[in-house]
């Protein structure tokens, strides 16, 4: 489904949603303007159209113990359609990789790793990451610290733009 089939309290249920995913049904039918029932018709569909991928609580990595957080820059051997794909089932298995992302240009994928201290993220690094088939470099980055971490799509964008489509 499009986003143009959205429309504007389609668009307001998913903005709410995503900043605060946690409030009941009735909270969000009043804050989106409509009755309960047809709210939660609405949150069913987004959900079944992939619109809404799931819910959870976003912990905070440091304060469980999570001290190092990494971007690993990899650089493949090959990247034949099958040997992307094997490298990403590998970091699907990994733990430590929370993210991972090809790329276009001069690194194929860059991972986000989060370890409870840095002699845990070395020995991932050497054992497995750099181990790994098909893995000709890493460049890794330690992050000193964030200045922003905000999920998800810029609402306020979309609607600016639908407003100068209009």
């Amino acid at each position: 489904m499009p986003h143009t089939r959205l429309d504007e309290i389609d668009r307001k249920i998913l903005a709410e949603l995503q900043a605060d995913g946690r409030m009941t049904n009735v909270e969000l039918a009043k804050r989106v303007g409509i009755s309960a029932p047809p709210c939660l018709r609405r949150v069913r569909t987004l959900e079944e159209a992939g619109f809404i991928r799931g819910y959870h609580a976003e912990v905070n990595p440091r304060e469980l113990g999570f001290e190092v957080q990494v971007f690993a820059m990899v650089g493949l051997v090959s990247q034949a359609e099958a040997d992307l794909s094997a490298f990403e089932a590998r970091c699907r298995a990994w733990p430590l990789v929370r993210e991972c992302h090809m790329l276009n240009g001069e690194v194929d994928f860059i991972l986000k790793c989060v370890a409870p201290d840095l002699s845990t993220f070395q020995s991932f690094l050497t054992e497995d990451l750099t181990a790994a088939e098909n893995v000709a470099s890493v460049k890794t980055s330690l992050v000193i610290r964030g200045a922003k971490d905000e999920p998800g799509v810029p609402f306020d964008v979309l609607e600016a733009r639908l407003a100068r489509r209009a």
